[in-house]
Order: C-alpha cells, then sequence, then structure tokens
C-alpha cells in the first residue's frame, strides 16, 4: 500500500486488558451462545486455556507521557532523519481464533537516533516524526517504514504501539529489540555518537512487566533490518 497523507482523529478509550477481559468480551450481552459456540470449535477463553489456540493477549503496557493522538496515516514515518533503516511488520489477530484482521489501525510512535520524541524536548520543533498511522490488509498486516530507535536516561530500546478497533483503542503495549541486535547498530553511526547506552531490557521496569512477550523477530536486510510481531487483541 503506497503512503496515504491525511489525519484521522480517533477515539481513544480503554483497552481490554488481561485474559479477564477477554472473558468479559466473549460473555458480554447475547455473548454466551457465542462463547458456547466459539469453545466448541477450539477457539475462545476455553481454546486459549486449553492451548488449542496459540496466540494470546498481547501484553498491555504504558502509554507513556510521549502519545499525540491522531497522527497522519503514511508508511514512512522518518521525514528524512538518519537512522538505520527499519521495516516494521505488525499483524493484528484475534487473540480468541488467531485469525487476522482486516482494517484495524495501527498507531505507532518512537525516539528517533538521538532519543528525541517529536512534540517534546529536543524534539519539540515538530509533532510528527517517528510517528504515525496504518490500517492492516487482509492478512491483518501494517507496514511502516522507519529507523531503528535511539535510546533515552531510564529506558531500554522500544516502540510504542495502539491498535485501534472501530474507534476503541483495543490494545496499548511497547515493542523490544534483543539487547545483541541493538548494540550491533549502535556501533554504527549516527548511534555511535551516543555511546553509554543506561538501560538494557532486564534493567527496564516495563520490560520486566511482559516485554519478553512483545520482543520483535529480527531480521538483517543488507544495511537494514526487518522486524515483526503478531499481536493478539480483543475484537468486540
Amino acid at each position: 500500500m503506497d503512503e496515504i497523507e491525511g489525519t484521522e482523529a480517533l477515539t481513544r478509550r480503554g483497552s481490554l486488558v488481561r485474559l479477564g477481559g477477554l472473558f468479559a468480551a466473549v460473555l458480554g450481552a447475547g455473548g454466551l451462545a457465542k462463547a458456547a459456540d466459539s469453545d466448541a470449535a477450539g477457539e475462545g477463553p476455553a481454546g486459549v486455556a486449553s492451548g488449542a489456540v496459540a496466540c494470546v493477549l498481547t501484553p498491555e503496557q504504558t502509554e507513556g507521557p510521549y502519545y499525540i493522538d491522531g497522527e497522519k496515516l503514511r508508511r514512512n514515518i522518518t521525514e528524512g532523519r538518519p537512522g538505520t533503516p527499519l521495516t516494521l511488520r505488525l499483524k493484528v489477530v484475534n487473540a480468541s481464533s488467531c485469525k487476522a484482521i482486516r482494517g484495524a489501525v495501527v498507531d505507532i510512535w518512537h525516539a528517533d537516533a538521538a532519543g528525541a520524541y517529536s512534540g517534546f524536548g529536543a524534539g519539540a520543533s515538530s509533532r510528527t516524526f517517528m510517528r504515525g498511522m496504518q490500517r492492516t490488509n487482509a492478512q491483518g498486516l501494517a507496514i511502516f517504514k522507519t529507523v531503528y530507535p535511539g535510546w533515552y536516561p531510564g529506558r531500554t530500546v522500544h516502540i510504542h504501539v495502539k491498535v485501534h478497533l472501530g474507534g476503541d483503542v483495543v490494545h496499548t503495549g511497547q515493542l523490544y529489540f534483543a539487547d545483541a541486535v541493538t548494540d550491533a547498530v549502535y556501533r554504527r553511526a549516527p548511534y555511535a555518537s551516543r555511546p553509554g547506552r543506561t538501560t538494557r531490557n532486564s534493567a527496564d521496569a516495563i520490560f520486566r512487566n511482559g516485554g519478553s512477550k512483545s520482543l520483535l523477530s529480527l531480521r538483517k536486510d543488507s544495511s537494514a533490518y526487518v522486524a515483526s510481531i503478531s499481536m493478539g487483541v480483543v475484537r468486540r
């Protein structure tokens, strides 16, 4: 899908954050029959609990202080800023069936190579770099072109993500990188001009609360990287 410019206002509401939320969503108004049907098919809460369904709810994590609502629908979010090229392939699936969800809006934001967020501090002159949204295709996939994030004091390297469905926020989380890969990237420009990264995954308080389940799968593509993950959410 080509880059689409424009803005879209999306309602920010609370998301279902634990497996209990999955039960509540299935067993809500008119949901008992649906729950019985899905359980009979090996899906739903019983399927997740038994292990018949391989995907589960993606861990919820804090939104953090740097979110800006209503970002652009676009694929390339770099705005010409330097860094190791990174392609993000983010798949959204139904946590109770593992089926791809088409038309979900995936909303990401992260620090640039210098560790700055647009709209804040050193990045205050712009409100848009390293921010953007994409709709998932028929395979549940949203693809972004960005750069490997930089670090800032007190946090390990990460990308923030929200998933919107029908105007509701159904997931708020953070995506992480293997420290060994980050070490390799940071030995190159422009990251090498900022040595002494302060926090690795194991020392990050937010990562320790479910971050291992939100590690991106990384592969090198020439001088760039491709990062992938499948995010299980509750479709209401």
